[in-house]
């Protein structure tokens, strides 16, 4: 386990043997060394705790540029009411859910119980791959869902333009209601 997350986050120690050799050794003292923590070459609690937090931001950032990835190549795709599907359409809730099973997580169909779920993000904490939650009526009832992608800007199929990306501008920003992390 500790020669594949060395490997994984990017400290090379070799095919994965279970033996504690020196090319092992080696690399755990260029990770402390990265990380600031003492290069003894000894996976003590620092050590692993710190490798195991490298290991954990690696494989998020994969799957939120997986998610992206796969949001974007929808762009164009035509609305379209309780669609859920490239191939008839997608309304905003069956967008987002469609993206993240692509991607092996499960979402809620309807966009009010996508909201209920996950940790709660404020605007100014957003990350890629944050659902964000609107309220078209502006009474807090939210009645739409995009994806966050970065650089303020989050994708979403809209009844206008289909699946497309939109900047949280002004207009965005005084209709959102929240936005929830799910992995």
């Amino acid at each position: 386990e500790l020669q594949t997350k060395l490997n994984y986050v990017g400290f090379n120690v070799g095919k994965p043997d279970g033996i504690f050799g020196s090319m092992t050794k080696q690399g755990v003292i260029s990770f402390q060394s990265s990380q600031g923590l003492k290069p003894d070459g000894i996976v003590g609690t620092l050590t692993a705790n710190a490798l195991n937090s490298a290991y954990a931001t690696k494989q998020r950032q994969e799957k939120v540029n997986a998610i992206i990835n796969n949001a974007k190549q929808y762009i164009g795709v035509k609305y379209q009411w309780g669609g859920s599907s490239p191939s008839t359409g997608f309304d905003c809730s069956g967008f987002t859910s469609y993206v993240f099973a692509q991607n092996g997580i499960t979402l809620p169909r309807v966009s009010r119980d996508q909201f209920a779920i996950g940790t709660p993000v404020g605007f100014s904490n957003l990350q890629p791959a944050d659902l964000v939650f609107f309220s078209f009526a502006n009474n807090g009832i939210v009645d739409h869902v995009g994806i966050y992608i970065g650089n303020g800007q989050f994708i979403n199929a809209a009844s206008s333009k289909g699946v497309t990306i939109y900047t949280l501008g002004p207009y965005w920003q005084s209709i959102f209601v929240g936005a929830r992390r799910v992995f």
